[in-house]
């Protein structure tokens, strides 16, 4: 059991002092992004007439421009690339809906 502690131990501190971790902003500003894709999931429930268009245009090409960012910088920041992942596949969806892509019915209660 001690050995398990230190090894939980170690990892931890790796986690706190890693240069994406909690002590930075590299940390914090991804983990707040996921509002977004709260936001976006919420907006499933909003009829397609009041999507908007250029908003979800812009969520779905930022999400894939910073996913991409966040592979190239050293250190890869997976926080970074997986929230702006879901902020580009919830803005494609809302796309796809408001294109006709999607039937509306899959996501109504």
């Amino acid at each position: 059991a001690g050995q398990e502690s230190s090894m939980a131990t170690a990892r931890l501190q790796a986690f706190w002092n890693h240069p994406a971790g909690p002590k930075t902003i590299h940390f914090w500003a991804p983990t707040f992004k996921w509002g977004l894709v709260i936001a976006g999931l919420a907006d499933l429930n909003r009829p397609v007439e009041k999507v908007s268009t250029a908003q979800q245009s812009a969520l779905a090409a930022t999400g894939v421009i910073w996913c991409r960012y966040a592979t190239q910088i050293i250190p890869i920041n997976y926080n970074l690339m997986s929230v702006n992942f879901f902020v580009a596949i919830t803005g494609l969806y809302q796309l796809a809906r408001k294109n006709g892509l999607v039937k509306d019915d899959l996501v109504k209660k």
